[in-house]
């Protein structure tokens, strides 16, 4: 049985108008947004580097907010880091160590019954909730995101589309609005734009506050941009690859979109009193031509290049514009980050912490803890999970259930390049150790 959430009091009112600076009145809540993009490689925007690709819309995100460069997703792939950012807990703590698929026997995952998602405790303390896009958490209840507190769902149930066009998995249409299957044309990210203006829109002149949770399935292959933004991109560098090129053209439509919603929240004046969150659930696939550039790696590896992601938050008059923090943090953080943004106390028994202090320019520790990361997948890999630790700069690895441990000095070594001998880190064993009990841990949740 969940513990009952504790509905939004004048107390906690008031606790929350010490943080902004505000006469208590819940209508002066923020809204939440929060956008996740689906492997976006740390390299694979301009502001991140990238010279052959222009996102100016992401990038104006990152100028007129904070940028987090030392940001992780919770695994290397899909399902663990989302059940992570919406339960504020490990993945293997809530049944979804591996990605969850409709094939049984290449199935990884099964969200447990008693996880608590912010959509919930974010509901049941007045908030309008809604998602918009991939969810990739379940495909039947009690696995689905109207039975998991938000109160509309326009988007896909399932892990990956075979066509960003024709929106299927394995033969299957799992477009949804609410529980009702839909089957609308054009090009997903395009859907999932229009769908979250359309509510947006309804929100401009709301009494509750809202949350919205936009998963794009953008820039996941296959690599399917419209043809007229693969067109610019190869007008514009004809030595481009045609791989990378319908990377980049896929990103460049991605950009666009995010530009179309954030000029709905400024037209509205929603982002007056608005917090934008834009990250990815993983880094980029190598294959694919995405760049997770300097770092080493990429999406399923557990090296920096697979789990560290680009992250902004903008929150006007809020955060300071065009700042920055090397600040340690995990999508799992966004959970209790949101409960003290809205003024409510989080579960006592999430992994994640409040970045709010962060956000707000005021000093704050948060590398003093150990942090683990988890996947588990059957083809080569076996069945078996593989995982990484972290303690301040140092980095426990083991890239493959086969694969022996490796530790970095991340301070020293930030592209993981040299590894050390165990008798040159004197945390070792400990983190050894630290990661054996995670283990032990999650093994009491089912995931089957």
């Amino acid at each position: 049985m969940k513990k009952s959430i504790r509905i939004f009091s004048i107390l906690t009112l008031i606790g929350c108008s010490s943080v902004f600076g505000q006469t208590p009145n819940a209508f002066e809540r923020p809204n939440i947004l929060c956008i996740l993009v689906d492997d976006l490689g740390y390299g694979d925007l301009s502001i991140q580097g990238a010279l052959d690709m222009n996102t100016p819309e992401i990038d104006n995100l990152a100028k007129q907010g904070l940028t987090f460069t030392n940001f992780y997703a919770n695994s290397t792939v899909c399902s663990p880091s989302r059940a992570s950012l919406l339960t504020g807990k490990y993945p293997d703590m809530v049944g979804v160590p591996g990605v969850i698929r409709q094939i049984p026997e290449d199935n990884w995952g099964n969200l447990s019954d008693e996880s608590l998602l912010i959509s919930e405790v974010l509901k049941e303390n007045g908030y309008a909730t809604a998602m918009v896009g991939k969810w990739h958490l379940g495909l039947q209840n009690p696995d689905t995101p109207n039975k998991k507190g938000f109160g509309l769902f326009k988007g896909f149930l399932g892990d990956m589309m075979d066509d960003y066009w024709t929106h299927r998995r394995g033969g299957i249409n799992w477009m949804r609005h609410n529980e009702t299957e839909v089957d609308p044309k054009g090009h997903a990210t395009d859907i999932f734009t229009d769908w979250a203006i359309e509510y947006l829109n309804d929100q401009k002149n709301a009494s509750r506050p809202f949350f919205l949770y936009l998963a794009y399935n953008a820039p996941h292959f296959p690599i399917q941009p419209p043809q007229e933004w693969l067109q610019k991109v190869i007008e514009r560098d004809s030595n481009i690859s045609e791989k990378r090129a319908k990377n980049v053209a896929l990103i460049e439509h991605l950009d666009y979109n995010i530009g179309r919603i954030m000029q709905v929240l400024k037209e509205s004046g929603l982002d007056k009193n608005t917090l934008v969150v834009f990250t990815s659930d993983n880094g980029g696939a190598l294959r694919f031509a995405q760049s997770n550039n300097p770092l080493r790696g990429g999406k399923q590896d557990m090296y920096e290049g697979g789990i560290r992601v680009p992250t902004f938050f903008y929150w006007k008059n809020k955060i300071k514009p065009n700042t920055k923090t090397d600040n340690l943090a995990l999508l799992m953080d966004l959970f209790p980050t949101f409960c003290k943004v809205a003024g409510i106390d989080p579960p006592a028994n999430i992994d994640g912490i409040n970045l709010l202090p962060s956000l707000l320019g005021n000093p704050q520790i948060t590398d003093e803890r150990y942090v683990f990361w988890v996947r588990r997948e059957g083809w080569h890999y076996g069945g078996k999970a593989y995982y990484a630790a972290r303690y301040k700069d140092f980095k426990l690895v083991q890239n493959t259930p086969y694969a022996p441990l490796e530790i970095y000095d991340l301070k020293n070594d930030p592209y993981e390049e040299q590894p050390l001998t165990p008798t040159e880190v004197a945390l070792y064993e400990d983190l050894r150790f630290q990661l054996q009990n995670h283990i032990r841990k999650s093994g009491a949740v089912p995931w089957q």
